[in-house]
């Protein structure tokens, strides 16, 4: 008797797991025919995949106001469009989520816009074997100021990260597509910027790489801390004065651009010898005020960027310099490159360094620049970067004093 209840109350527990799952239970083991290894069915079938659960959708502001609804961590076909974009994903998002890159950024065409090749951008170093297998989203650089709606979706993307800040062409861009597009900004300050802040923890929302986006936001201010922690106690009267010239903007650059508000200057609490001059931001001067700013210029810092620009205005006027105190003195000094496509934040990080260490050598005898270019390449990327960016031609070697009477010769 209580065999015969035993065996009913089995069947009964197999009826009710066969009504619960709504399906027929399947054959046993004596029962299921016998099949080839090549004929098993695929081990990714319905029942054997766990289903990823619903990611809700969160409403997100992007960096120039717009509010746009996103599924974090959904996100598997990625383009990047606008001067920057690319760069400043690559510190945060995984760039194999990368189905599209524009032209710029692709150093295996022939086609496209080469003003930047000699100078280091180190996303392009830390990726560009990938990017060169991916299909054109746009041609992109400096002169292409809108989006290519058709290249984008011959990507098929999923989200558009952008740097074209115009609220406008950015909602239509996304009416077209029919996909989140977000826009990044990261402020005049750059990397210091809290706007650059802002940009990385979007980032990371939307990819869902909060942790990565603190990290490399408390990196950046550790760093900054340092910075002015070791030139807090400096006095006006001991400074020296210091001008830097050639910065780029949008490509353009010889001795007479300059910054009255330069933020490495800043951040390590250096005199600008301009700081007299009206404006904001990247600039020219007048050839006077460079001549009669010269006189009282202890050290001169030339960006990488613009030698290529002054070597032939050198070699028309030999005299040019003469009247700098800085170069009579042989105290010339040459930071990397830090405006190509937009700015290279790491490098900017770095060249504040460089520059802190230049003016006061005393305070930070203790740095060498090359392991610090990896100190910081790592932060930003994961990677040692220094040899690649000092091996570009426009990188001249990497940082170091220029001799006045042979760099330009």
């Amino acid at each position: 008797m209580k065999r015969i209840i035993s065996a009913f109350l089995t069947l009964l527990m197999i009826l009710c797991i066969a009504g619960c799952s709504g399906k027929e239970p399947g054959p046993t083991a004596d029962t299921q025919p016998q099949q080839n290894v090549d004929t098993l069915p695929d081990s990714s079938t319905e029942d054997t995949v766990p289903q990823t659960p619903d990611v809700p959708e969160i409403t997100v502001t992007d960096m120039i106001g717009r509010e746009v609804t996103v599924t974090p961590g959904s996100y598997q076909r990625v383009v990047c469009i606008g001067a920057g974009a690319l760069r400043m994903y690559t510190y945060i998002a995984d760039a194999k989520l990368l189905c599209g890159v524009e032209d710029i950024d692709n150093r295996t065409l022939s086609e496209r816009p080469k003003m930047f090749d000699g100078t280091a951008r180190p996303y392009v170093l830390a990726y560009g074997s990938l990017f060169e297998t991916l299909p054109s989203c746009g041609v992109g650089g400096p002169n292409a100021q809108t989006a290519e709606a058709e290249k984008i979706l011959s990507c098929d993307p999923d989200i558009v990260i952008s740097e074209y800040e115009d609220a406008d062409k950015e909602n239509a861009l996304q009416e077209q597509l029919g996909i989140p597009v977000i826009t990044l900004r990261s402020g005049k300050d750059g990397v210091f910027d809290e706007n650059f802040k802002g940009t990385m923890r979007l980032l990371g929302t939307i990819f869902c790489e909060e942790e990565k986006a603190e990290t490399l936001i408390s990196f950046i201010e550790a760093e900054k801390a340092e910075i002015e922690r070791r030139t807090a106690g400096i006095s006006e009267e001991s400074k020296p004065a210091v001008y830097i010239r050639g910065l780029g903007n949008w490509g353009t650059t010889n001795h007479l651009m300059t910054s009255p508000d330069f933020i490495s200057f800043r951040v390590a609490n250096v005199k600008n010898a301009v700081a007299d001059v009206e404006g904001k931001g990247i600039l020219p001067i007048e050839t006077e005020k460079f001549v009669s700013a010269g006189e009282s210029v202890d050290i001169m810092i030339i960006d990488a960027a613009a030698v290529k620009n002054i070597k032939p205005l050198y070699a028309e006027d030999p005299l040019m310099f003469d009247t700098c105190r800085a170069w009579q003195n042989g105290e010339v000094y040459l930071e990397m490159s830090y405006n190509a496509y937009y700015t290279n934040y790491e490098i900017v990080l770095i060249n504040t360094w460089f520059i802190a260490k230049t003016v006061y050598p005393d305070l930070f005898g203790d740095i060498d620049m090359t392991r610090k270019t990896n100190e910081v390449t790592q932060a930003f990327y994961g990677k040692d970067l220094a040899d690649e960016i000092f091996g570009m031609p426009m990188s001249f070697g990497g940082y170091q004093k220029i001799d006045t009477a042979s760099f330009f010769n």
